[in-house]
């Protein structure tokens, strides 16, 4: 029952950026995306749904200090991961 993960040409762009900003995070990135991709409901994510002016986009955490922004599809069970940082770099 996994789902599947989306990733536009926008997201690979940050993705790229943050790789090189944080190679020190690579496997835990990748870890997150596996457990994303598998059960996105996994605590260890801490999934939440967003308000204001990012309503309807969902967040989940890579660790501590960053976040991936994702659209979720539940219906078609299609992630679309939308933006990766810091908190304050995903929620602006």
């Amino acid at each position: 029952m996994s789902y599947q993960l989306i990733f536009t040409e926008t997201y690979l762009k940050h993705a790229k950026k943050f790789a090189k900003k944080h190679p020190e995070l690579k496997q835990q990135y990748l870890k997150t995306l596996q457990i994303l991709e598998l059960n996105p409901y996994h605590p260890s994510l801490r999934l939440h749904k967003l308000s204001g002016r990012l309503e309807g986009v969902y967040s989940i955490s890579i660790n501590l200090s960053y976040r991936i922004t994702i659209e979720f599809l539940i219906e078609d069970k299609q992630i679309i991961p939308i933006n990766i940082g810091t908190h304050q770099t995903v929620y602006r």
